[in-house]
């Protein structure tokens, strides 16, 4: 009996669903986060009888045929980058983006991330960095004696130096975008890396067409929805029930054929 089996699929694939709405409900403070979709398909078919088989020497043919599905496989996890709602902070190194891009990291070991969190630090060099302590690009150092920093929609960061009431023009946030931002790959920390998915990453300025522009004082808030996915938790759970239901249904079928004398 192949329903075991096929059950069986059904309850990883709902494993792994309960899996990745459990990473959105666990991410729903946290920065620039995007909740992720658990994506599936159908395992092959097993063919007993195909479709347009003659049924007698008439030539008349079955209309459809008997095909056996053999289960359910996980297709992927998407990342549903839509534009997550922005909080005020009132802290002049917070910079939310708002519409589509990345913000470039520079990484110790020479490669380049992306992330959505504006919530920059400056290290112990006056440099812009993530909370990691990783460079933002292209690498702006703030002077010791900024009274206060500026950074413009399109990225300019100036800074106010000593009782000079001019704005020293620092430099300027890289950006970039993806043709498919949902194939580029989580690495924690809120950083996504490059992917042949992806595509290249294609340079650009905040403000550039099709490039969002920047908003300081402000974080952009997580996407995920609390509401769908405790709905969708429910769900994922019934359907974990109900597949464990057709195995131990399938187990008592073949108790009783086991029981014909």
């Amino acid at each position: 009996m192949r329903a075991m089996a096929t059950a069986a699929t059904g309850m990883m694939a709902q494993q792994t669903n309960v899996d990745v709405i459990a990473n959105n409900i666990a991410n729903a403070n946290t920065t620039g986060f995007k909740s992720m979709r658990a994506a599936f398909q159908d395992l092959v078919y097993q063919s007993q009888v195909r479709e347009g088989a003659l049924t007698n020497e008439a030539g008349t043919a079955r209309p459809v045929g008997v095909d056996i599905g053999m289960g359910v496989q996980t297709a992927g996890v998407i990342r549903l980058n839509t534009q997550g709602g922005l909080t005020a902070t009132e802290n002049q190194l917070d910079v939310a983006i708002d519409g589509k891009g990345f913000f470039v990291v520079n990484m110790p070991d020479g490669s380049t991330a992306y992330t959505r969190d504006g919530n920059f630090q400056m290290s112990a060099e006056g440099t812009l960095v993530t909370k990691q302590g990783y460079e933002i690009d292209p690498g702006i150092t703030i002077p010791d004696n900024s009274t206060s920093v500026a950074i413009s929609e399109q990225g300019i960061v100036s800074a106010y130096v000593g009782s000079s009431a001019t704005p020293v023009e620092l430099g300027q946030l890289s950006m970039a975008t993806f043709i498919n931002e949902a194939g580029m790959k989580a690495e924690g920390d809120n950083l996504l890396r490059e992917t042949t998915a992806s595509g290249e990453a294609v340079a650009a300025n905040p403000g550039d067409e099709g490039v969002g522009v920047l908003r300081q004082g402000y974080l952009e808030n997580s996407n995920v929805n609390i509401i769908q996915q405790i709905t969708d938790l429910i769900t994922a759970q019934r359907a974990y029930e109900m597949n464990s239901k057709a195995i131990q249904t399938a187990d008592e079928m073949l108790s009783s054929a086991n029981q014909v004398r």
